[in-house]
């Protein structure tokens, strides 16, 4: 039980996990504390009091307030029809849906979930820093190291540079396909040191070596790079450029918007490099990165694949669904800089059941690409993230998928533990590992073949 318990709050709690590691008592404490400013002057923009605040649920089962995760208590809510107009009109074509329904999805999205771009991105100059070969196991790899440089002369005082690692077999005969993962270039565990249970290794050889012994290659974006991953960043990073240094608007975009713009900036790269099939690029992510990879997929069509990682509230779990974590715990100080400010309003003055969107709307904007939602085991990952929650996200994305004649999961039943259901362009399999993606990249692995090709 202090294993699952452990993973859980890894899953759950943002400023003073991953973002912390290595810093100092005062340098945590000063980041607690603007964070709460920069939380209090979106709450005062909002017009709500800190008191109608709704506190979330407790990631600790053995907590009175822990949060529910019993099936038999599981609320009835009604989701928001994908293929339904605003003025109640159904969607029958493809064209319908590209045209009318989907952009009035994407602005629900932007105006209360995730936030709109700003209007004044600086552009971004990418500059190889370094290049080695070297060996990954037993496979021959080149290795590039860049830095995107953010055009900061509209205010100098922010600077922002994007890292980015790129790996490709080494004389490779042709441009390859690249899996771009958000995650950490060098382990913020620091060096010689373990990571935690749930996030080592599968028993399976590296997702780096899978790919790469498959003739395909990898990339790593830090996302910290783009934006940090508290409330005290927003007024630096991409955000606070474009904002130059102040306060966000309600409806301005949130960490993972911003994180998935920066996923964006890489894919301008792939397009220069004479390595990389820029065609057959493919997101992944775990956790709040994987939130940020399906938003990602989500706004952004050259992304080929999709492989989403126990993404949970914030992600593809159902948002209305009393399960795990809720929109309570997202819209704390401890994570509301992954949204916009409006999302705040679901935990105070209105509920989830007022979202004019949810998961499953986000899922169906991939169509008609394929997407991978992942999830590790209940008894090794905990119930915090939701994986039912997460299967329905997925499985009622469905209708659109259809609208495009393509496969979704087949299924409206929640499968067993490691049953893969892997026969259409929504796939979806929950391995019996923890808060990893690890056991499920051969699965991952051969159901991006059928798309891409090129297997060994």
């Amino acid at each position: 039980m202090k294993t699952i318990t452990k993973i859980v709050l890894l899953s759950s709690i943002s400023i003073s996990t991953f973002a912390q590691f290595g810093l100092s008592p005062a340098q945590r404490d000063s980041i607690n504390k603007l964070t709460t400013n920069d939380h209090s002057n979106m709450l005062m923009q909002l017009g709500i009091e800190r008191s109608q605040l709704r506190p979330g649920p407790s990631g600790n089962p053995k907590d009175a307030n822990a949060a529910n995760s019993s099936e038999e208590k599981v609320n009835q809510y009604t989701l928001p029809d994908a293929l339904v107009l605003k003025n109640g009109k159904k969607v029958k074509t493809t064209q319908e849906w590209l045209e009318k329904r989907r952009p009035e999805i994407v602005e629900d999205f932007e105006s209360e979930i995730y936030g709109r771009l700003s209007k004044n991105i600086p552009s971004v100059t990418w500059k190889v820093i370094s290049v080695k070969d070297t060996m990954l196991g037993n496979q021959a790899i080149k290795e590039k190291t860049l830095k995107g440089i953010v055009d900061n002369s509209a205010y100098p005082t922010i600077k922002v540079e994007i890292n980015l690692l790129v790996a490709t077999p080494a004389q490779a005969p042709k441009q390859v396909p690249v899996v771009l993962e958000f995650g950490f270039i060098r382990s913020p565990f620091g060096p010689n040191t373990t990571q935690p249970i749930g996030l080592g290794s599968s028993g399976e050889p590296t997702w780096k070596e899978q790919l790469i012994s498959r003739g395909w290659g990898y990339a790593i974006i830090d996302p910290s790079s783009v934006q940090a991953d508290n409330g005290a960043g927003l007024t630096k990073g991409i955000i606070g450029l474009t904002n130059k240094g102040n306060f966000r608007k309600p409806d301005d975009w949130g960490a993972l918007r911003a994180w998935a713009w920066g996923a964006s900036r890489v894919l301008d790269y792939f397009e220069t490099d004479k390595e990389v099939d820029a065609k057959r690029i493919a997101i992944e992510g775990l956790s709040r990165y994987g939130k940020a990879a399906i938003v990602a997929m989500a706004f952004e069509p050259r992304f080929s694949l999709g492989f989403i990682g126990s993404s949970g509230a914030g992600g593809v779990k159902i948002l209305r669904r009393v399960f795990g974590e809720q929109v309570e715990n997202l819209a704390s100080s401890a994570e509301y800089h992954w949204f916009a400010g409006n999302f705040i309003k679901y935990a105070s003055k209105l509920t989830p059941n007022d979202f004019p969107v949810d998961a499953h709307q986000l899922v169906a904007l991939v169509a008609p690409r394929p997407v991978f939602i992942s999830s590790g085991s209940p008894q090794v990952e905990g119930q915090w993230i939701d994986a039912k929650g997460m299967f329905l996200g997925a499985a009622h994305a469905g209708s659109v998928y259809r609208l495009f004649n393509k496969k979704d999961l087949g299924t409206m039943d929640f499968p067993k533990l490691g049953m893969p259901l892997v026969d259409g362009e929504i796939a979806f399999r929950q391995h019996a590992g923890g808060h990893s993606t690890g056991p499920n990249w051969s699965t991952w692995i051969a159901w991006a073949c059928r798309y891409w090709g090129d297997c060994k």
